[in-house]
C-alpha cells in the first residue's frame, strides 16, 4: 500500500493502516523534535502528541502538501510550545547531555563533546531560529519546504537562517575554539 492509501484507511478508522503510518513517518518526528529539544524525556511525550494530532486532524490534510510535511509542521508547533514551557518554568536545559563514554577512544570523545556543545548551542537560540536550523540544517528541508512548514517568506528563513547561524558561531566560537 502506497502512502496515500494509508492516509486514506487512517481517516476510515484502518487500525493497522494507522500503525504504518506512524512507523513511516517516526524518523521524521523523532529527527525534527529531537532536533529541536534535545534527547530527553520531553521530546517522546511531544513526539507521541505529534502523532496523536496528526490522528486527529487527518480529515483536514488536503494533502497540497506531502505527509511529512504536515507532520513536521506538528511537530514543529509542539516542539515551540515545549520550549515556551521550559521558559516559562526558567529550566536551564543541557545537564542530560553529559557525555558518559567510559572506555571509548579519544577520537569517539571529542566527537560528543561536539555533539553535545552543538546542543547546547541550540539550545540557546530563540524557537524561530532554532526551527530554522533544525529544519534546514539538520533535517535537510529546502527553503520553500521549510518556509512552507513555517508557514513564513522564503525570505524570512534565509533571514533567520543566517541570524541563527551568526548565533550559533557566536556562541560556539570561545567553546569549539578553545578544544583544538
Amino acid at each position: 500500500m502506497e502512502q496515500n492509501e494509508y492516509i486514506k484507511e487512517a481517516r476510515e478508522g484502518n487500525h493497522e493502516a494507522i500503525k504504518k503510518l506512524v512507523k513511516m513517518l517516526e524518523p521524521v518526528v523523532a529527527s525534527t523534535v529531537v532536533g529541536m529539544l534535545g534527547q530527553c524525556p520531553e521530546a517522546e511525550d511531544v513526539g507521541q502528541e505529534t502523532f496523536i494530532r496528526l490522528y486527529h486532524s487527518l480529515h483536514k490534510f488536503k494533502r497540497e502538501s506531502n505527509i511529512e510535511t504536515y507532520v513536521t509542521r506538528i511537530a514543529i508547533n509542539l516542539s515551540i510550545n515545549e520550549l515556551k514551557r521550559r521558559r516559562r518554568r526558567n529550566i536551564i536545559f543541557g545537564s542530560h547531555n553529559e557525555i558518559q563514554n567510559v572506555g571509548v577512544d579519544d577520537y569517539t570523545i571529542v566527537q560528543n563533546e561536539k555533539k553535545t556543545a552543538v546542543q547546547w548551542a541550540l539550545n540557546k537560540l530563540n524557537a524561530k531560529h532554532k526551527s530554522v536550523i533544525v529544519l534546514r540544517l539538520i533535517d535537510g528541508y529546502s527553503v520553500k519546504e521549510t518556509a512552507d512548514i513555517l508557514n513564513v517568506p522564503k525570505g524570512t528563513v534565509l533571514s533567520r537562517l543566517a541570524r541563527a547561524q551568526n548565533k550559533l558561531k557566536e556562541i560556539l566560537t570561545p567553546i569549539m575554539g578553545a578544544r583544538k
